[in-house]
């Protein structure tokens, strides 16, 4: 069963650090995947309230991205603090599809993204079902 849902958009702001930026002082496109990741770790422990690093090493839960598009606005500058924004798009049986995005102080859009991750098992490597708890989480968090 797939549910598409009109959710909360979540919100964590960012400072743009030299580690993420390249010699001009701007952030390096590929960091924007690193700290979009960051982005759903969050989302987990903050506001779905499912520990990420227990589903992955005690639950052996993997999430893995299958399909990314991004699109690449505006430069974001070390030194900034920039909002990373992420709503449930879709949430299917073993999959799940977030819109992701950066956001400056100003509101200027830097970046937006769509990831699609599928729910593994970390023994098989196989897609799995949304495991309960975690849906549930997901579902409440929808509702609010």
């Amino acid at each position: 069963m797939t549910h598409a849902y009109a959710t909360p958009r979540f919100v964590s702001q960012v400072p743009i650090r030299f580690a993420h930026c390249d010699p001009a002082g701007i952030i390096f496109f590929p960091q924007y995947l690193v700290l979009f990741n960051g982005l759903v770790e969050d989302w987990f422990n903050r506001a779905l309230g499912v520990p990420y690093a227990d589903m992955v090493a005690q639950g052996r839960t993997g999430l893995p991205i299958v399909h990314l598009e991004c699109d690449f606005r505006a430069i974001t500058r070390m030194g900034e603090t920039v909002d990373f924004g992420l709503r449930l798009a879709r949430l299917g049986n073993r999959s799940l599809t977030l819109a992701v995005d950066c956001t400056g102080a100003d509101g200027e859009l830097r970046v937006a993204a769509t990831k699609v991750l599928v729910f593994t098992d970390l023994q098989t490597h196989k897609a799995i079902a949304v495991p309960a708890h975690i849906r549930a989480a997901m579902e409440r968090w929808m509702s609010e």
